[in-house]
């Protein structure tokens, strides 16, 4: 038996790949899948197939998905008859999200964990500082190599989600020329480079260029670019900066607070953020940020206004520029 833990579905789905390939190397040819979706689901049914004798094939798979990790008492009861009296002939694939501390103390888990006959994979999530070594290393897998520009613009692209830098990783094996993965190359492996210029908006915000800003807003403007997408890159900076500037206003040493961060501020962003920090009281950051929720309600139409006119005075703000912001006024 196999249990697979992880909350990452990349993680989770290569891992039961290469379990699955593995058994069809062995033998195991026939395959059965069941989807513990809630708590009434009828585990008799996974008794009674494990009793079963296979008509197709000498071995088979026998898959258990469980979505919320939680089989109840019904499940755990039949997870440890399984357990004990393992189906001949039979391997057993159990796939869960990341179990939290009182179901891993349970008394289920705990036999899973423990036995000879399972083996219990526990995935741990690529934090933000792992995130530049883990799309070289897929990079490397593909034969390819980045500079550390490109792959830090591909880690502010995908977020953390693993899923969205493996298809990036893709592209970019039909894009790259040679093995050398450059800035140009990623730039050019995105079909709308929206997201790109907004990242860069990002970074001119923080170094406080306001004329820069505003070339780059008008530029957006000019291409499409829908409001929504600048108020996602805005309030997802302005939560940084409120954050932070909270906890240094109370105390705590900058490199800490950065820390703190989820995810954490790199290195090599910190003197960026430092100089935008400097610029804004804490109180003044958080205003931001409620203006920020002005301009959701602006796109959304339950407040009046034009959300263009307020993220460029927002972000002339964040720039160091004193300005008046209109009160919000809902319909």
């Amino acid at each position: 038996m196999y249990v697979v833990s992880s909350d990452d579905p990349l993680q989770s789905q290569e891992t039961c790949d290469a379990i699955r390939q593995q058994a069809r190397q062995q033998g195991f040819a026939e395959r059965e899948v069941f989807h513990v979706d809630n708590q009434h689901f009828d585990w008799t049914q996974v008794l009674e197939a494990g009793n079963s004798l296979s008509l197709f094939a000498d071995k088979r798979l026998m898959e258990l998905r469980l979505n919320t990790g939680k089989p109840g008492d019904a499940g755990a009861k039949a997870l440890l008859t399984l357990i004990e009296r393992p189906p001949q002939d039979t391997l057993l694939l159990l796939i869960l999200p990341k179990l939290d501390g009182t179901t891993a103390r349970s008394k289920w888990a705990k036999v899973l964990q423990d036995s000879a006959h399972c083996g219990f994979i526990q995935l741990w999530p690529i934090d933000a500082s792992q995130l530049p070594s883990w799309i070289s290393q897929r990079l490397a897998q593909s034969g390819l190599s980045a500079n550390p520009e490109a792959i830090e613009v591909l880690c502010h692209r995908v977020e953390g989600n693993l899923l969205a830098a493996a298809q990036e990783v893709e592209k970019l094996k039909l894009l790259a020329e040679g093995n050398s993965i450059t800035l140009d190359t990623v730039q050019a492996s995105v079909g709308d480079s929206a997201r790109y210029d907004v990242f860069g908006l990002i970074d001119a915000l923080l170094t406080g260029d306001a004329e820069h800003v505003l070339r780059m807003l008008q530029g957006l403007r000019g291409e499409g670019v829908e409001p929504p997408v600048l108020l996602w890159a805005l309030s997802r900076e302005l939560r940084t900066l409120a954050n932070l500037a909270q906890l240094t206003s109370q105390g705590t040493p900058f490199d800490r607070a950065c820390s703190q961060m989820k995810p954490p501020i790199w290195d090599k962003r910190k003197p960026l953020v430092s100089r935008a920090l400097n610029r804004l009281s804490s109180s003044r950051w958080t205003a931001l940020l409620q203006d920020a929720q002005h301009i959701d309600a602006q796109i959304k139409g339950q407040a009046a206004g034009d959300p263009w006119l307020l993220i460029t005075q927002v972000c002339l703000q964040m720039c160091g520029q004193k300005l008046k912001l209109p009160s919000p006024r809902l319909f």
